[in-house]
């Protein structure tokens, strides 16, 4: 019996083969969050964490490691094989994977799609407050002609004489564990069991074809620069009758002319004058919700900090909202009038107990 063959734990981790311990880790923490069946409840997560464990668990360990870089999975099985247990194989399907390749299943089993991944640019209030956008993607899907099956329609697509319509045919080969029948894709229809005699004139025999895909997205509030949003099976057509793949969207949000993001929180600058910060005013600024007005008390001082409760950004995928802290800067005018200087040197007099501002000039 031929025995499911295990993807590469490096491309399970999605890193290459020259990676340090410390990106292997990296890489577990990010897909097992992202996998984990307590967070993520789709199809087949269950069986994708426990792969991305076991990848893991060789990985991270040094031993295990130098084993599945000299021997695949072999090195690392749970199971001896005719007193040759030093290699650890597991199984007959892991010792033809070892020495002759994968196994015809490999071929012909179901497989996802490729994932797509694009961007999208937001205003700083569509981030903020949540919006809908259109987004365009060109993807990979069934042929319109021949729906995938890769033959001009109308035509014959006759058994596989090579392999008798099973789509894998038996190779021996000598190792040194001695002779083994192997049982690999057939070289004739690719797996196919069938021969396709008239190509699709569409898609030109692959059966596929590549469209652009508009997709209505709801952008969630509070997404911020970089964040990305991913859209189940709307990335490119399986393979052999696998789910299609997912389409990811990253999030570019365009700076605001006046406003600063800071976790949830909004950040604005008001500048006030001297007069206004000393007699105390009341001004009104601008929110994500409109314009809001503050009271600056008389006395109050540059780097006076107000803040604005719940008007800033909606926490993403949580209830509630973040504040807006409005930063006060008081301004030293850089020009003044004759009347605006002989005030200021009226009220510095008064500030010096009734002493001139200045000396005046002697005659």
């Amino acid at each position: 019996m031929i025995m499911a063959v295990k993807r590469d734990y490096y491309e399970v981790l999605g890193i290459s083969r020259n990676a340090t311990p410390e990106e292997i880790k990296k890489a577990f923490r990010g897909l097992a969050k992202e996998h984990h069946p307590d967070r993520n409840h789709e199809d087949g997560s269950a069986e994708r964490f426990k792969e991305i464990n076991e990848a893991y668990e060789v990985l991270s360990d040094e031993n295990k490691r130098n084993a599945y870089d000299r021997f695949g999975h072999a090195g690392n099985g749970s199971q001896d094989f005719n007193g040759f247990g030093g290699f650890g194989f597991n199984g007959f399907g892991d010792i033809f994977d070892a020495f002759f390749g994968a196994s015809a299943e490999s071929e012909t089993s179901a497989r996802p799609g490729s994932d797509i991944h694009t961007r999208i640019t937001l205003t700083f209030e569509e981030a903020a407050l949540g919006c809908e956008k259109e987004v365009t993607v060109n993807r990979v899907v069934s042929c319109s002609r021949c729906h995938g099956s890769r033959s001009e329609p109308g035509s014959k697509t006759p058994r596989c004489p090579e392999c008798d319509g099973r789509g894998r045919v038996q190779r021996v080969q000598q190792s040194l564990f001695g002779r083994f029948t192997n049982i690999v894709t057939c070289p004739r229809c690719s797996g196919e069991g069938r021969i396709i005699e008239q190509p699709c004139s569409e898609c030109r025999g692959s059966g596929k074809e590549r469209r652009k895909h508009t997709i209505n997205v709801n952008v969630p509030a509070g997404i911020d620069n970089g964040n990305a949003i991913r859209l189940s099976g709307e990335g490119d057509v399986g393979e052999h009758g696998g789910p299609p793949g997912n389409v990811y969207i990253t999030a570019q949000v365009q700076p605001h002319e006046y406003f600063q993001r800071e976790g949830f929180d909004v950040h604005y600058k008001l500048e006030i004058n001297f007069a206004q910060a000393a007699l105390g005013c009341e001004i009104a600024v601008p929110t994500l919700y409109g314009e809001e007005k503050v009271k600056v008390p008389a006395g109050t001082q540059s780097g006076a900090i107000f803040k604005l409760k719940n008007k800033g950004i909606r926490r993403l995928q949580r209830s509630g909202q973040g504040d807006q802290l409005v930063n006060l800067r008081v301004l030293t005018p850089e020009k003044l009038t004759k009347e605006q200087k002989q005030l200021f040197e009226d009220l510095l007099e008064s500030f010096n107990g009734g002493k001139p501002a200045r000396k005046k000039a002697k005659r």
